[in-house]
């Protein structure tokens, strides 16, 4: 079969599009008939792997990397750091006759040993207990990374403990996957779509929001080199106010930097498809196509290091912090959700039939039961200390977690309550009964970028993850509970089906009791305003506004962790594990932002005030001593100003350092970082360019 490539022959499709990448495509051109069956099996059903096939994939798999410039393989996993983790070993052998051959083995490619106790667990693992399985997942291909000299070939994998006990983000994550489409497949059999043998899963499509900055520029701040985020800094005249640069006219220089990002990202497999500058000058956004869930937060992780490492071979630095720079727009990443059924549909769009859109509303339904139900956890799923930053302003959600369904079709859930819907917006009977449902339009809602989740016509986004952490952590968190709400609703409606009561009654009922108890957590205003706390409060909605707060809200929910225990994705001890590991995370990061606060007040900031207050006093009393007759008064208030800012600025500092030594806790610190951060923002207005230390806002945002 002609494949369409674009107008492009078969060699240049090549060359830009999945060179790297050890696909279907590339296996059947090196597998046997019979492995290339089995593992395609594998990957497209998740039927188990046959072992017996293990060293002719791995022997294929390495023949194809070498035939690349690979020496070296290794299993690429992503521990509880948040970033991904990778051991280099070659494929180089003695072949016991004084020289060497290269080999891989079934056994290299499905099982490594890396270091356990050297990786966050939790307390699951102990310094003396060392053993840790990486275990290679064949539903994510391998992929070659280059290096100036050579290539690796990577290995996606998941990382368990000695006693089989989750170490990282995946393992998790295809538990999840698999709960949820055990609850999705239930619910198509009680709906008449053919579920047995077959599987539901969910899709993702995350947008990656980053910041660039001139390299030089990132050198000579040790804020951002140590934390990620600038500690001080004034905001400048012009920013992103005048709301010309989100969509605008991609500068040279930065177009250069994403041509080449696409071309890395589409040889490595990844369908890169949408590029534009956001709101803040100097902060952009990269968006691909719908993927499979685990694969899609796989080419994720890839997708923040393609953008450093393409960064720094254009003279820039790559910010993937929430909120690099203080008062304007912080970045996110928007984590587009929805389900695929064992239809192969998206059930979260509407159906061209009566029976397809109840089997959409009830899929609605469970979302408002699972979001109102664990609020707390999916805000816990989203807690970090530099998400902290940015949750609530300049385009991010709050910490207030609702849902936004848009106008027609909270009318038809309000409908529902009522008793049954009769009409939408669009006009037509909206009866519930599978008989009288008609077709709903598509696209029925508008966008609201204030919402954490938000329908977005046929999927959700939950706009609260934070730029830099891995979206695995909140897909956990959303199969769940989704899986969890679902595993209910289909006890309800089997218990209908097997008592022979009217179907269409039965579930019209289940619903309307799910939506007289859940309807609080739905809003369609304004996330931002007062009077949506102050309404949200009313409905009791949690508002947990810090990390600690979050973690403290869910870490002893015992229906929480049984939650996770019935649909074996967690178990209670991984559950209390994740939860030190975040609160411990948290801690360090502040700890660390407040030595590097200390320091560069210290040894920047006040040196260059105490300098200047200097000089304004030697300049006002070499005029003083020329004539006494000349008013000084203006030069003397200045001098007073800067002297009274650089006062504060010692203060506080030695405040933070008895906090930091005390051991405060990071509340504490937090609230002495932003004493001090006052009084050096004070004085970068008063300073001359020639004496302040740091590359300013102004330069570092504009000077691309």
């Amino acid at each position: 079969m002609e494949r369409n490539l674009g107008g492009l022959d078969e060699q240049t499709f090549a060359d830009i599009y999945g060179q790297d990448v050890f696909n279907l495509k590339t296996m059947r051109n090196y597998l046997s008939e019979k492995a290339y069956r089995s593992l395609s099996a594998t990957i497209k059903e998740r039927s188990p792997l046959d072992p017996g096939i293990a060293d002719e994939v791995a022997d294929a798999m390495k023949n194809w990397a070498v035939a690349r410039g690979a020496t070296h393989f290794s299993h690429w996993f992503q521990p509880l750091t948040g970033t991904t983790a990778e051991k280099h070993d070659s494929f180089i052998q003695p072949d016991y006759e004084g020289g060497v051959i290269l080999r891989f083995s079934g056994k290299e490619l499905t099982q490594g040993e890396p270091d356990a106790s050297s990786f966050p667990s939790g307390g699951l693992r102990a310094t003396f207990e060392a053993r840790g399985y990486t275990a290679w997942d064949p539903t994510s291909p391998a992929f070659i990374k280059k290096g100036a000299n050579g290539a690796t070939l990577c290995i996606p994998c998941a990382f368990i403990g000695y006693h089989g006990e989750a170490l990282d983000k995946k393992a998790p994550l295809l538990r999840s996957m698999d709960a949820l489409s055990k609850q999705v497949c239930r619910l198509g059999e009680i709906f008449g779509v053919k579920s047995k043998g077959k599987r539901a899963y969910a899709t993702l499509g995350p947008e990656q929001e980053y910041f660039l900055i001139d390299e030089a520029m990132y050198s000579a701040r040790l804020d951002l080199i140590q934390t990620g985020r600038t500690l001080f800094g004034k905001k400048p005249a012009k920013h992103q106010q005048m709301e010309d640069h989100y969509f605008g006219a991609i500068k040279p220089r930065i177009l250069a930097f994403m041509e080449e990002v696409n071309r890395d990202l589409w040889k490595l497999g990844i369908p890169a498809k949408t590029q534009h500058n956001e709101v803040c000058p100097a902060q952009f956004e990269l968006a691909p196509v719908f993927e499979e869930l685990n694969l899609a937060v796989d080419h994720n992780m890839l997708v923040m290091q393609v953008l450093k490492d393409v960064a720094e071979r254009h003279g820039f630095k790559c910010l993937l912090h929430e909120k690099p720079y203080a008062g304007v727009n912080g970045s996110g990443k928007h984590n587009n959700w929805a389900i695929a059924g064992p239809d192969g549909k998206n059930w979260l769009t509407p159906g061209e039939t009566p029976h397809e859109n109840a089997k959409f509303l009830t899929i609605i339904c469970a979302l408002i039961k699972a979001v109102d139900t664990n609020a707390a956890l999916l805000r816990a799923s989203v807690a970090s200390a530099g998400n902290d930053h940015r949750l609530g302003a300049n385009e991010a959600p709050p910490a207030i977690i609702s849902i936004f369904l848009g106008e027609q079709l909270t009318e038809i859930m309000d409908q529902i309550e009522k008793g049954g819907a009769k009409s939408s917006k669009k006009g037509g009977v909206l009866e519930l009964g599978v008989s009288s449902l008609p077709k709903l339009p598509k696209d029925v809602t508008d966008r609201n970028r204030t919402s954490p989740f938000a329908f977005t016509g046929n999927k959700f986004e939950f706009r609260a993850v934070g730029s830099s952490q891995s979206c695995a952590g909140s897909n956990v968190v959303i199969n769940t509970i989704v899986a969890d709400a679902l595993d209910e609703i289909c006890d309800e409606l089997e218990r209908v089906r097997k008592s022979g009561k009217d179907f269409n009654k039965g579930l019209q009922s289940l619903l309307q009791g799910i939506i007289k108890k859940h309807k609080r957590i739905l809003f369609n205003g304004d996330n931002y305003t007062d009077e949506w706390k102050n309404e949200a409060k009313k409905r009791g909605l949690p508002n947990l506004l810090k990390t600690p707060e979050a973690i403290d809200a869910i870490e002893h929910d015992e229906r929480i962790f049984k939650m996770f225990q019935k649909h074996g994705v967690l178990s209670k001890e991984e559950y209390h594990s994740r939860n030190e590991v975040y609160k411990e995370t948290y801690e360090k990061t502040v700890i660390m932002e407040a030595n590097c606060a200390l320091t560069m007040a210290r040894t920047l900031v006040i040196p260059a005030a105490v300098q200047y207050e200097t000089m304004l006093a030697e300049k006002i009393s070499m005029v003083t001593g020329v004539s006494k007759k000349i008013s000084q008064s203006s030069a003397i208030g200045l001098l007073s100003d800067v002297s009274s800012l650089t006062e504060k600025a010692i203060s506080t500092a030695d405040s933070l350092e008895k906090a930091i030594l005390n051991g405060a806790h990071a509340k504490d610190l937090l609230q002495d970082m932003t004493e001090l951060r006052k009084a050096a923002d004070s004085l970068e207005g008063l300073l001359p360019d020639e004496l302040w230390p740091l590359p300013t806002y102004a330069e570092m945002m504009f000077m691309l």
